[in-house]
């Protein structure tokens, strides 16, 4: 990591390479854009109005997207937490550094500098609130403790603690208590609490509240805020003024559920969680899709609070917003629950990127979340890192019609996974060797992902070929050295 000797040095060093430098993808600002990157935690961008979805009212993040570029097929680099997390951070797939888990990618990139770090060591204030690398939920929420992350990226970082599943108000367990007498409990565990007391009370209003007081601490020099909530992870709580609109519980739809469905998956393809595993019955299964919207809910009302601090404190004009997830969530699609699964439901990812001076679009080019770190470096004018696997996709924010990928990558490592996602075409192989199955998906066909087509004789040159366009890719990650 850069170190300066005093503020002066970083802001002349911040000053020259600023004006040195050309932003490709937007008209240069009279003075450095700030960045303010949102991250929920779990959310699908089937649970957001903006996306489409009838039930669930989003007004803040679907303002966000009326203003800026909604992205419809953006992908996360792993389908849990922490490897997605540590790649888009670091700038390489998680095949690349390893970390296919929960720890923190520095110990492989080494003094390579990551995202924020990059845009600190150009003379940025850098600050975390919550999670942004990997933290628990709900154990780090509880305990307040920094989780996974990585102090060199930040000037400051700030956690939030709330008491999650031991919030007072009305809780119950959903997941493996058919006879329900088993008191809500923590863990990544299915409960929702419809809790008493306001947003302040739980982690994610304490957030919003410092991001706010941060952005008006800090207009006056440029910023690189990042912003973590933790809904709609589990356990579901939120302030029950969320909760009537998703009441009663059994007015919730559940997505189809097609007889037969799993019988031309292979075993390594059945999600982690299922209604049959977690035993949730019909009831449950739509409190849980009804918890999991409050939630969300409730999370909009926070990201409504910190874009509204950027409004009043007139920044918007010179503000870049990112607003996403750390990967997508299954709510009963194929009787799937939660995340893990390479299906679109899990794998892709809400994307939604506002740049000043930029038009309001839907762009559907493939898009992956590696791609933020040397785009928006691009937009703010500073240096891309060679060595970053990343895309720059600014040029999709005049163009949406633009493309930089084939197909968009992704990976479940704990069923050692495989996603190759291209336009018309899902490919799933699990193993290596394929040995664990294979999965194929004709998208324009069957979009919801039901027909495997993998075993059929007639599509057994589409499967060779995504067997090469595989191997090719992960050789292409190992031989990658990660450069300087």
């Amino acid at each position: 990591m850069t170190q300066y000797a005093t503020p002066f040095l970083a802001a002349m060093l911040f000053v020259t390479s600023f004006v040195g430098a050309t932003a490709h993808g937007a008209d240069s600002p009279s003075k450095p854009y700030n960045v303010l990157f949102i991250i929920s935690d779990d959310l699908t961008a089937n649970a957001l109005s903006c996306y489409g979805n009838p039930v669930v009212k989003t007004p803040n993040i679907d303002r966000l997207a009326d203003e800026g570029v909604r992205f419809t097929r953006a992908f996360c680099q792993a389908t849990y937490c922490g490897p997605s997390r540590a790649s888009f951070l670091s700038g390489y797939y998680p095949h690349a550094t390893g970390v296919l888990n929960y720890k923190s990618p520095r110990p492989q990139i080494g003094d390579r500098a990551t995202w924020p770090q990059h845009f600190k060591n150009n003379g940025y204030y850098t600050a975390r609130v919550s999670k942004i690398y990997h933290m628990g939920v709900p154990g780090g929420i509880e305990e307040g403790s920094d989780g996974a992350d990585d102090p060199a990226s930040w000037t400051e970082r700030f956690n939030s603690p709330g008491p999650e599943w031991k919030a007072p108000g009305v809780g119950e367990t959903l997941e493996d208590n058919a006879d329900g007498k088993k008191p809500a409990v923590g863990g990544n565990t299915f409960v929702v609490v419809e809790a008493e007391g306001d947003d302040m009370v739980h982690s994610d209003g304490k957030t919003a509240a410092k991001a706010v007081e941060l952005i008006r601490q800090h207009k006056a020099e440029p910023f690189f805020l990042a912003v973590g909530f933790v809904r709609p992870h589990v356990p579901f709580v939120a302030p029950s003024s969320y909760y009537p609109p998703y009441l009663p519980y059994d007015s919730m739809t559940l997505p189809e559920k097609v007889p037969g469905d799993w019988d031309d998956i292979p075993e390594a393809g059945i999600n982690y969680k299922t209604s049959e595993n977690m035993k949730m019955d019909i009831r449950r299964q739509k409190k849980a899709v009804g918890g999991y919207y409050a939630s969300v809910a409730f999370l909009d009302a926070q990201v409504g609070k910190v874009l509204k601090a950027l409004r009043d404190e007139g920044l918007e004009d010179n503000t870049i917003v990112i607003f996403t997830s750390d990967h997508g969530y299954h709510l009963g699609e194929h009787d799937f629950w939660a995340k893990v699964s390479l299906r679109d439901e899990s794998a892709g990812v809400p994307l939604i990127i506002r740049v000043p001076g930029k038009a309001p679009a839907v762009c559907n080019s493939l898009t992956e979340l590696l791609d933020l770190y040397p785009t928006v470096a691009d937009l703010c004018g500073l240096e891309v890192p060679e060595r970053l696997q990343g895309k720059n996709i600014a040029p999709m924010l005049d163009n949406p019609a633009y493309t930089v990928r084939d197909a968009a990558f992704s990976v479940a490592p704990m069923r050692k996974g495989f996603l190759l996602r291209e336009d018309n075409w899902a490919y799933i192989q699990y193993k290596e060797d394929a040995s664990a199955g294979v999965e194929l998906f004709d998208l324009v066909n069957d979009p919801k992902q039901y027909t495997n087509l993998a075993e059929k004789p007639a599509y057994a040159a589409v499967v060779e070929s995504f067997k090469g366009k595989l191997a090719a890719k992960l050789k292409e990650l190992r031989d990658n050295d990660l450069g300087s």
